[in-house]
């Protein structure tokens, strides 16, 4: 089915252990393949689709499975870690750095992200994996800054 196929992020959430790091880890993969040269604007589109697909997939997957956030569904992981490295500039130890920091913060769940789990459906799949990644996002760029490195993408 292409609902499942989406939340599961071609499956990958469906491995018997740690779902929400291998869906984290295709992303990653996705991301190394694709996203090397994107622009500000592809950024922006890029996120708003994932978003705009993962909130309503992610709500409908778990509403088939019975469970408010299933395992299985790891689309909020492929958000959260686009959101950790978006506008950064794109590297290989940027790429793994963001995934190692993304799920270290998806796993603790820093403020806002433990309160924006409550909320229903799909939105607290998905939001409080978009916390998570703002909060990645933010030490990356911290982390650049006081390296003296560039935190700006080129474009």
């Amino acid at each position: 089915m292409v609902r499942t196929f989406f939340a599961t992020v071609g499956y990958s959430g469906l491995v018997p252990i740690a779902p929400g790091t291998a869906g984290s880890a295709v992303t990653a993969v996705i991301y190394v393949l694709l996203c090397d040269s994107m622009s500000t604007m592809a950024w922006l589109v890029v996120l708003a689709v994932v978003a705009a697909i993962s909130i309503p997939v992610a709500g409908a997957e778990a509403e088939a499975r019975g469970r408010k956030d299933p395992g299985p569904v790891v689309i909020d992981e492929m958000l959260g870690f686009l959101v950790t490295v978006a506008f950064l500039p794109y590297s290989l130890s940027m790429t793994l750095a963001g995934f190692l920091l993304f799920r270290v913060l998806d796993i603790i769940k820093p403020p806002p992200a433990r309160w924006l789990e409550r909320l229903p459906g799909g939105w607290g799949i998905v939001l409080d994996d978009v916390a998570a990644g703002i909060w990645g996002n933010v030490i990356l760029r911290l982390g650049l800054w006081w390296l003296g490195g560039d935190t700006a993408q080129s474009t």
